[in-house]
Formats: structure tokens, sequence, C-alpha cells
């Protein structure tokens, strides 16, 4: 059987499924027929609710949510960071503030809001369930696939055949389509690993974000809902390992040494879970009548928290070339459309990448001479409410040039 469409996404986590959204969603103005294909169901990733990851959504993120209609369902899970203090410390006993960015006032939208992944991926996939314009085949993996200038045909492993003009490329780091397009990867790994963990206390955050800079790497305390918390630790990939081969008591005691006693005695919510540490971004973020969007087009280092915000700034950019380019009865997936996608998102990623990589690089290690380099830029930057507000409105997604996604317009 072969059935066609204006575009298929290939990849049902959260970047695909935004993506298929901005694009044949019901908020969409002239809504695309999309297809989104993945070997796993996203719905079996609900039900065994193994992933413990949560994500800070900016400001312009949220925007974006709101426009697709998603933000009604995941707001009752947000956790707004009301206050961000960064230090630079080796231990809870010896962590002065240097830099803190302070609360939002009344009324004012928060520059990022805390969610668990699983209620970001339980609302997206609301959302496209109920899209009459988006056809979601879990379960199906892509047997073979081809980027003719004509229209890109894929087969899938039933043997169905699906003809469109564009294809998403949002299969993750290790992206076969990216692979299989020739697209080359500039990058390395930081042999380090980010554990991730969640965990209850006995008293409240107030909202509080922590961001340690420990020789070892970063440490980032987020808050969630209730008297919860969730950790980003990163550690050098044997360091890594030997802590998630503990037992979860044990585990527990090194997490409890590790954020110190501010928020009374903690309980570790689940497995701990860890994920090797790189900065990649590919070469080239469009091919034939393809697409790259998310970790298949870039990975940064998480101690911003921005990995998601640039993936859903891809779909964002995507969506709106695409959408132009379909008002004006152009060729969706022609090149001149994808070569302005390319050239939008290729320096805002670059240049994150490269924010990310200098400040973990400069961060990570107890050279005393950096040390004290490092004290004295942050308390300097935290006496200048300019430069302040400049990173407090980088972190909330509302610098450079945004797509209308992201300023809570639909495409």
């Amino acid at each position: 059987m072969s059935k066609t469409f204006d575009v298929v996404v290939v990849g049902a986590a959260l970047n695909g499924l935004a993506a298929g959204l901005a694009l044949g969603g019901q908020r969409t103005r002239r809504p695309l027929s999309v297809a989104i294909i993945d070997r796993r169901d996203p719905r079996q990733t609900l039900s065994g609710d193994t992933d413990a990851r949560a994500s800070a959504i900016t400001a312009g993120s949220r925007r974006m949510f709101e426009a697709l209609g998603v933000w009604e369902h995941v707001a009752p899970h947000m956790q707004a960071m009301s206050e961000i203090i960064v230090t630079d410390g080796r231990g809870p006993e010896a962590r002065p503030v240097l830099l803190q960015f302070g609360e939002t006032g009344a009324g004012q939208t928060p520059s990022a809001e805390m969610v668990e992944n699983h209620h970001l991926l339980r609302g997206l996939l609301d959302a496209v369930e109920t899209s009459p314009n988006i056809t979601l085949a879990a379960g199906q993996g892509l047997a073979t696939q081809s980027f003719a200038p004509g229209l890109a045909k894929l087969t899938l492993a039933d043997g169905e055949q699906l003809s469109c003009s564009l294809v998403i490329a949002a299969d993750g780091g290790k992206s076969p389509l990216r692979q299989a397009a020739g697209i080359e990867l500039v990058g390395w790994s930081y042999e380090q690993m980010g554990i991730v963990a969640s965990f209850d206390h006995e008293l409240p955050h107030g909202g509080r974000t922590e961001e340690h800079f420990t020789p070892a790497g970063p440490f980032a305390v987020l808050p969630l809902p209730g008297d919860r918390s969730s950790i980003v630790w990163t550690k050098d990939t044997a360091e890594a390992k030997r802590l998630l081969g503990l037992s979860p008591r044990d585990f527990e005691t090194e997490l409890q040494n590790e954020v110190g006693s501010h928020l009374g005695k903690i309980a570790l919510l689940g497995k701990p879970q860890g994920y090797p540490l790189s900065m990649y971004f590919a070469k080239e973020f469009h091919a034939t009548r393809l697409a790259l969007v998310g970790d298949a087009a870039h990975v940064i280092h998480p101690l911003a928290g921005l990995g998601l915000n640039l993936g859903l700034r891809d779909a964002a950019a995507l969506a709106e070339c695409v959408a132009d380019a379909h008002a004006l009865g152009q060729d969706i997936g022609g090149l001149a459309v994808l070569e302005r996608y390319s050239t939008w998102r290729r320096f805002d990623t670059v240049a994150t990448a490269a924010g990310m990589d200098g400040l973990n690089r400069l961060f990570s290690n107890d050279n005393s001479f950096l040390r004290i380099l490092r004290g004295l830029g942050l308390r300097a930057t935290n006496q200048m409410p300019g430069v302040k507000q400049m990173f407090a409105r980088e972190a909330a997604g509302q610098t450079g040039s945004l797509p209308r996604l992201l300023r809570g317009e639909a495409v």
C-alpha cells in the first residue's frame, strides 16, 4: 500500500511531535497532511514511565506551546524558576553565591519553567492524536528511504510506502536519516556523563534553581512542583558509572552530600539515569527533501538546559519556512525553502554550542588562578543589571530572529 503526505516526520519524541503539530495541528492556519513515524511507540514510553529527565522550558518555548494548543495540558505540571543562583565551589559547604537572577515581578512570565519530560510528551501526543491532518504510525521502523528531486519515498518495516514533499529527521543523535543523506558531523565527546534523577525533600525550594560549577563539572538542582527537585549531575565517565552502580540508599547518601542540607533530608524518586555528554552539530541542516531538527542536527552540553529549546526553535523556524512557501504555492521541500531554514538556524546553534562548550571548559577544572578570575567575573556581572538582563533575555529565548511560533503566533 502507498500513501502520499505533504510531510513525513521521522521520530515521535518531543521535537518530532512538536514539528508535526506546527505543520499539521489544529491551530495551524493552513494545515498540511503530516505523517509521524517511529519504531518506538511513545504511548509505551508513557506507560513505562522510564524517563527521569525534566526540562527547562523558556518563555519563548512556552509561547510556542500556547500557539500549538499544548500549554493548557502541561501548565498544571510546571514549576516556575523564580530565582537562579550560580556558584563556583567544591562542595555544599563552600558555595558562595556569585551570580543571582532575582524573582519575577507580579504578573510577569518567568524566564523559564521546569517540567518533567513525560508530561510534555503526553501533552504533545494528545494534541497530535486529536489533529485530523496528522497520522501517527507508531511502532513502525523505517526500512528504506529515497530522497529524489521529485517526491521523497519511504518504505516502512511492514512494507507500506510513503511519498512526501519533505522529510523531517527528528530521529535522534545517531540519526539514520542524517547518515543516509551523507551529512557529516563536527564535534567531540566530553568524556563526561550527565546523571539525572529526581527526589523529594523536607524543606520547600521556593522555585530556586541552583547551578554549581564544581571541578568535576556542573551540578544543577532544578525545582519541580511540590517539595521535589531534579538534578543534572556532571561527572567524568568512570565516576558517573560508579555512582550509577550504587544501591539506591548509597546513591541517595552521596546525593545528599552533594546537595547539602538546605532542602532538608532527601528521598530518591526512581532510578537515576546517565547520559554520555558531547557537543556536535551537522555540517548541513538539510539535504535533498530532508531537514534535520533537534538532536539529529545538534547536541550541546546541558549546563544551561537549552537543548530541548534549541530543538523547538528548529521546529518553529522550519514550520515558518514551509508555511510561507505553502502560502505562495511553492514547493515546500524545495532547495530554496530548506536553504532558508538552514541559514536561519545554523548561526544560532553554533553560537549557543560554542558558548556552552566554553563555559564547561572554563569551569570544569580546579585551577586556582582560573577560580579567582571566574569569581571576579561572576561577581562583577552580578553588579551589572544591564548585563544580567541580557543574560536573562537569552535564557528566556527572547533574543535573535524569533520564529512566529516563539512569539506566540500561529503559522
